[in-house]
């Protein structure tokens, strides 16, 4: 029939059938709005920055694969550095701006190939093994961002942690065209191996603005106090050589020197405490019956016996560091993976981390000039505070020197810390290792020694043999900023008092105490009567009032406490 042509075998078509024309039309429609989607959400998550592209990291980009960059000799040169820098003066810190996990963001430039005008490298070596790891830690850290618009702290990928290795002028010129450079401000840079001979500075030499130095040799000279970082100069050995940790106590020697290098009137009075006391002290020097390699950095040698280095280490109690030609040496590292106690003798070094980290509770620094009082002076020191020591030194390298993501995340947090001071790590946080406990309460007698800013009071604590409620006092006490100095008198003769702080002899007897003088009490009335008289009023007012012991706090039935209640009677 007629009708058949308005029908299908599937049915009757609902919907007229769409010209050719138009179908057409509509499908290019869509693809324009489809591509103009695509090309949208591109534009709004793309970097908006060239030099944000390039993200970071040695899988993607190798020194091979970066581009040429040749340094003309007219390029500017950066100023040598200003010694008066400071955050409030040469940071912005207002680049860094508030963030809900109160965290700088740090940028790592591009790897570039930089040579001179007739294509000499500016570095001898390139880009290091371990400044390679640096910047991989960072890229790989919290603290990265690929967008430089967001960053707070920028790092050039110019390796700067050998002097040795480098070209200054042409170093000082590579750092002047960094795109975002702006005088060095808001820039960091890490150097191990400072100066060079003869006279070895203990800063890095290459002109560097206003940049920040994380740098491993610092003196009191050259360290910007609050600005630049005091970083350990790593070991290699540390990536190497592992050693087990080893439990805290007496080792088979007291003292023990291993540098090889050392000036010889260091020697020469090493070599008389060593006639003085024996086989107390191990005098280590460079094998001469080694052929050179790198088998003979791991041996050190006492006349015709053989001693494997580093593990020679954990065999004493206490390791000599020696200044050698730069204050800073990786034999610190080396001594503090050991568990051994270092001994600094290199007066002026900045201790690595010193801004954050108490030294006092890992190791002994002694003036150079005490060198042969050194045995006394450590003999003195109480077996119990030896052992909290050693501890406390391997502690040290695990948490901050093991390696150089170790190195480089500890930088960066005590600059974080300068940033964003009410969110900072406590001193406890930075100096306390999980393992040294009192009971449940960390030892307080290792305080910071942080003088006070201003004259302030005496506490005097007096307590029989209550470790922990003793340790809860020190330590809140410790947090009132007016304290001066804390006295702990500790009355129990049949015990003696913990080791570390200062204590009153616990055998004294008050025969001669100036309350015991039954005339006391009349010449301070006279006193006081004489006072008013002058005054011309009494200003003193009689108040009583009493102030029950730690005891009240505790968990005792109250009919065995002696004052339940406290307050003005």
């Amino acid at each position: 029939m007629c009708a058949s042509g308005k029908y299908s075998s599937r049915g009757p078509a609902l919907i007229p059938r769409m010209k050719t024309k138009h179908r057409i039309y509509y499908i290019t429609l869509f693809s324009v709005v489809l591509l103009g989607l695509i090309a949208t959400g591109m534009f709004q998550f793309w970097p908006h920055s060239i030099e944000s592209t390039a993200d970071w990291t040695l899988d993607k980009r190798s020194v091979h694969d970066a581009p040429l960059v040749r340094l003309p000799v007219s390029s500017p040169i950066p100023e040598r550095g200003d010694l008066s820098c400071r955050m409030h003066t040469c940071f912005d810190v207002y680049r860094c701006g508030y963030n809900p996990k109160n965290r700088i963001k740090v940028y790592i430039y591009p790897l570039q190939r930089l040579v001179d005008e007739v294509g000499v490298p500016i570095s001898s070596t390139g880009l290091s093994r371990e400044y390679n790891d640096l910047l991989s830690a960072i890229s790989d850290s919290d603290f990265y961002t690929d967008d430089v618009t967001r960053a707070c702290l920028f790092v050039p990928s110019i390796d700067v942690l050998n002097q040795n290795s480098l070209r200054i002028r042409e170093t000082a010129q590579a750092l002047a065209i960094l795109p975002r450079w702006d005088r060095g401000m808001n820039h960091l840079l890490f150097n191990m191996l400072p100066g060079g001979p003869p006279d070895y500075n203990t800063a890095l030499d290459v002109p560097r603005d206003r940049a920040l130095l994380a740098g491993g040799g610092f003196s009191t000279w050259t360290y910007r106090q609050g600005y630049d970082v005091s970083i350990p100069v790593y070991s290699p050995l540390s990536a190497d050589v592992e050693l087990p940790e080893r439990q805290p106590g007496p080792r088979r020697y007291f003292i023990l020197s291993s540098q090889t290098a050392i000036h010889r009137e260091y020697r020469g009075e090493l070599e008389r405490l060593k006639e003085e006391n024996g086989e107390a002290l191990l005098l280590l020097d460079k094998c001469s019956n080694l052929s050179q390699g790198a088998a003979s950095v791991r041996k050190r040698c006492y006349k015709s016996q053989v001693y494997d280095y580093p593990q020679v280490l954990q065999e004493s109690s206490f390791c000599v560091v020696l200044r050698g030609a730069r204050l800073g040496q990786a034999t610190l590292s080396d001594v503090l993976q050991a568990g051994c106690v270092p001994v600094v003798l290199a007066d002026s070094y900045i201790l690595p981390f010193s801004e954050v980290l108490d030294w006092k509770r890992a190791s002994v620094v002694i003036p150079e000039e005490k060198l042969p009082e050194m045995y006394t002076i450590l003999k003195s020191i109480p077996h119990r505070q030896v052992e909290e020591m050693q501890r406390q030194a391997r502690w040290f390298w695990d948490a901050y020197f093991s390696s150089m993501k170790a190195i480089g995340m500890t930088t960066l947090q005590i600059i974080n810390d300068r940033i964003y001071p009410y969110a900072a790590h406590t001193y406890e946080q930075w100096n306390n290792p999980p393992v040294v406990k009192w009971s449940s309460v960390n030892s307080p007698l290792f305080l910071p020694l942080i003088p006070p800013r201003s004259p302030g009071f005496t506490a005097v604590v007096l307590t029989y043999d209550r470790i922990e409620s003793l340790f809860r006092v020190i330590t809140e006490i410790s947090k009132v900023p007016s304290l001066a100095k804390l006295l702990v008198v500790w009355n129990n003769q049949n015990k003696s008092p913990p080791e570390g702080e200062k204590f009153k002899c616990p055998e004294c007897t008050a025969i001669d105490g100036l309350s015991l003088d039954q005339t006391h009490m009349v010449e301070r009335s006279e006193c006081i009567n004489k006072f008013a008289s002058v005054f011309g009023t009494m200003p003193l007012k009689v108040v009583e009032h009493r102030a029950d012991p730690v005891l009240y706090k505790d968990d005792f039935p109250e009919k065995l406490k002696s004052f339940p209640n406290i307050g003005s009677l």
